[in-house]
């Protein structure tokens, strides 16, 4: 049940000057400007992937297997450099989402959205990569994207009069809002013009009138996290398995439709940052978690529709050429469609008792008269039975007789012809059967056509062989399967008959789709809901499996008693828990603790709680309270990097760099050591430059160190707070050795742990002399270079009155206590505040 028929790419070859990613590679390489698809097409690998793509599972797990999104990139020239124009479109779905925003030289947003969308193909100008005179925006782009299709195409085609042109000419009337976004925006509306020209020559199909939806995405609405963060955290892909689910993904994704899975996929790479959209999603999962029927009757509903987006991307495709296999894709879309409106009764009664907000809004949407009228439209044509089922015979009978009898005369005769001939096979085996006294019984292949089977031993046969009359003889065991020369014939008068069928269902089928364009447009919605609702069923139903907690939304990170969510699912039980506690005034935290003691676990779980927060999840703690995150940033691990020719030490520095560059007040910055690749008093010196650059910004960081020098930076800066992991010492009867038991267990202060690294080589199979003669070095060392800072007691009395201002702060903004609560709470606040500096207390009462 493929979607559509292969185009022919060759004809109307000459339309566009194409040159492929082949010839981009080596831009002294004598390919450049090649007309046009005998280089260009080397590189990709379908132009039509939903040509084999089943809209028929519903299996989420593949829905985003295959790449099917191709985007133009264009930026601006001279002084409008670093304004950078996208505008992509998703084969699977009718749906154009142009961007345009301004980047800086590092064109960070451009390669983030670009890895976002998994492109199958990126159409750039020519101009950019001419000969010598390449662009800095192109050189980057090839090198983050070694595996992509690249086509160049003639900077006449990024035309923005034409691509407003496109957009009034193909958005849905619905949608007509964004004219109004998009009217100034130059360069979103010129990739948006050769993307359309593109699509339509590799589709060999032109989109229909007022079909498309076209949607403006600015970067301000989501939080931006970088592909190397999202790689670092796991988001999607697994680091050593790529097939591997333990991903925040492979948590989160009980999703039922493609759809589903998709919107969940794009949420968890770029998170909302609106705190109302958040509440709105997490007051539907509450509703879900504690509404039984609800859920199991929508999840019920929602795990019967197909892949909407891709059924509505066909659905408004109109294909230059007819063919049989248009014809036939086209009435089986017609049938997808049926079944999917089929669905919105049943939609509707689920969400009838709803409470919600959004639910509530959801009903109403599926309130509109417009998919009454288009199943009106399709079942005075279609047969009320005919129906989307599993197997490719009967699907193909379904197809036959989709039309009503009555509505063309020679479309019945033609199907009488064709039941006949079915007919006549049928009896022709049953003949066959008893002629030669074996167990034949008719089969059916989309490949084969009909043919014979026949469960039967081998020493049953005449001779073992089957009579002579019979040809293309397959064994799988025991079973037979051939045909015979008048069975082939019968099969071709099948297939003639069939597609005389097709033909003529094919024209009443473009008829009815013609009166239905115009209505179409809701089905628009109705795929917005079905994913939205299968991400949300797939957080409540996440939830169910653990002891998750509803977020709230403050200016803290307050997270008590949280854990890992992968750990969690890899682990199959509960890992240990801690809690985390960040604000304005203490904002910035360093984590020290012998190796493998939880430090990274615990830095990445943080995060990963961060987003599960803003996609609308609930979280694994106790209690959590997050202050909303616009970027979140990662320096975790310590490779290098062959391909860009950088060292772990300079791969470090690219990655600081970055962090420093675009950070801002409300990031979320996790930094798991820095500094290691170089020397340590140069380790030392970058890292301590590195932490008071951060500690001039309100960001939140998370610091995890092995330089325990860095720990004396709070003696300076009141708003750092140090924490460590706990080991215990464990001596073993055996030679009387001393092991380290982990708690990971996160307490205050830095840890007190000496020489952790040799107790770590002790515990591999390093010789002893080697060891100890590194303990020897390491003892001589310390006592030369290791001078600890004290805090004097007016450093102290100062840090006293931070932590004081900055509390007072805290609870003139978020109290919610009564006048006699807070009064008790201010006494103990003051107590503190004169037991953490003794001569304070004094001097405040002679003042």
């Amino acid at each position: 049940s493929c979607f559509g028929d292969k185009s022919s790419c060759v004809e109307n070859a000459n339309t566009l000057n194409l040159t492929s990613s082949s010839s981009v590679r080596g831009l002294n390489s004598t390919h450049i400007g090649k007309t046009p698809l005998s280089s260009s097409r080397s590189g990709c690998r379908s132009h039509t992937p939903l040509m084999g793509y089943s809209v028929t599972s519903s299996s989420a797990v593949s829905a985003h297997s295959v790449a099917s999104v191709i985007v133009a990139v264009v930026e601006g020239r001279g002084l409008a450099r670093g304004e950078v124009g996208m505008a992509s479109i998703d084969l699977k779905n009718p749906e154009m989402i142009l961007s345009q925003f301004a980047d800086n030289t590092t064109y960070a947003k451009v390669i983030t959205k670009l890895k976002i969308l998994t492109p199958l193909e990126i159409i750039m100008s020519n101009t950019a990569c001419d000969a010598g005179n390449t662009t800095k925006l192109f050189s980057l782009v090839t090198e983050h994207f070694k595996n992509v299709t690249f086509t160049t195409v003639q900077r006449k085609y990024f035309n923005e009069t034409k691509g407003l042109e496109y957009i009034e000419q193909l958005c849905a009337s619905e949608f007509s809002t964004i004219f109004m976004e998009v009217q100034s925006k130059y360069y979103c509306l010129a990739a948006a013009a050769a993307l359309l020209k593109y699509v339509e020559f590799i589709q060999n199909a032109v989109y229909a009138p007022k079909s498309l939806k076209v949607r403006f995405q600015g970067s301000e609405k989501t939080a931006m996290i970088d592909s190397s963060s999202a790689q670092n955290l796991e988001l999607v892909i697994n680091n050593r398995d790529s097939r591997n689910g333990h991903t925040l993904l492979g948590v989160l994704n009980y999703t039922k439709t493609p759809g589903g899975s998709r919107r969940l996929r794009s949420n968890i790479l770029e998170p909302p940052v609106d705190a109302e959209t958040i509440n709105t999603r997490l007051d539907c999962v509450q509703e879900l978690l504690q509404d039984e029927e609800l859920f199991f009757g929508l999840q019920a509903v929602i795990s019967k529709f197909l892949d909407t987006e891709q059924l509505l991307s066909v659905l408004v495709q109109i294909p230059k050429q007819d063919t049989v296999k248009t014809a036939e894709s086209k009435i089986t879309n017609l049938i997808y469609l049926k079944h999917t409106l089929e669905l919105v009764e049943p939609l509707k009664a689920a969400l009838r008792s709803c409470n919600t907000q959004l639910l509530k809004a959801y009903y109403s949407s599926l309130e509109d008269t417009r998919f009454g009228i288009i199943l009106e439209k399709i079942t005075s044509v279609i047969n009320d039975d005919t129906r989307y089922t599993k197997g490719c015979l009967s699907m193909r009978t379904q197809k036959c007789y989709a039309v009503k009898p009555n509505i063309s005369e020679f479309l019945d005769i033609a199907r009488r012809t064709y039941t006949e001939i079915v007919d006549d096979i049928a009896g022709m085996i049953t003949q066959l059967a008893e002629k030669y006294s074996l167990p034949m019984k008719t089969s059916f292949s989309s490949a084969r056509g009909f043919f014979i089977q026949m469960n039967a031993d081998c020493s049953t046969l005449p001779d073992g062989q089957l009579p002579a009359e019979f040809t293309k003889i397959t064994k799988i065991k025991n079973t037979y399967s051939f045909t015979s020369a008048d069975l082939i014939k019968m099969n071709e008068r099948c297939q003639e008959s069939l597609r005389e069928i097709y033909h003529m269902t094919y024209l009443i089928v473009c008829k009815l789709l013609n009166e239905i364009y115009e209505h179409i447009h809701c089905l628009y919605k109705l795929s917005d809901i079905v994913s939205m609702l299968d991400m949300l069923l797939s957080f409540a139903h996440a939830c169910t499996l653990s002891d998750y907690v509803r977020p709230e939304f403050t200016d803290t990170l307050a997270i008590k008693q949280g854990w890992h969510p992968n750990l969690e699912k890899i682990a199959m039980e509960k890992p240990v828990s801690n809690n985390t506690y960040l604000t304005e005034g203490n904002n910035f935290v360093i984590i020290t603790g012998p190796n493998m003691s939880g430090k990274s676990t615990y830095l990445k779980q943080i995060a990963l709680c961060q987003i599960m927060a803003q996609i609308g999840s609930y979280v694994p703690a106790e209690y959590c309270s997050f202050r909303i995150a616009e970027q979140i940033f990662t320096r975790i691990g310590m490779d290098d990097d062959i391909e860009t020719n950088a060292s772990t030490f300079m791969k470090e520095m690219k990655e600081i760099t970055y962090i420093i560059q675009n950070a801002n007040d409300k990031s979320l910055i996790i930094i798991d050591e820095l500094g290691r690749g170089t020397s340590a008093e140069e380790g030392i010196g970058i890292c301590y430059a590195a932490c008071e650059y951060l500690l001039n910004l309100k960001a939140f960081t998370l610091f995890a160190t092995h330089f325990l020098e860095l720990c004396h930076i709070d003696a300076l800066y009141p708003n750092v707070e140090n924490y460590h992991f706990e080991v215990q010492h464990v001596r073993s009867n055996a030679g009387n050795k001393e092991k380290i038991a982990y708690s990971y267990t996160l307490s205050k202060g830095y840890t007190e742990e000496k020489n952790y690294g040799l107790k770590a080589a002790e515990v591999s199979s390093l010789p002893s002399s080697i060891i100890l003669d590194a303990k020897e070095i390491t003892n001589h060392i310390a006592k030369q270079i290791l001078h600890r800072q004290k805090s004097t007691p007016e450093m102290m009395k100062q840090r006293a009155a931070y932590q004081l201002a900055m509390r007072l702060v805290q609870t003139a903004r978020n109290s919610r206590l009564d006048p006699g609560s807070l009064r008790v709470y201010l006494k103990a606040l003051k107590k503190k505040y004169e037991g953490s500096c003794p001569t304070a207390g004094k001097n405040d009462e002679q003042q």
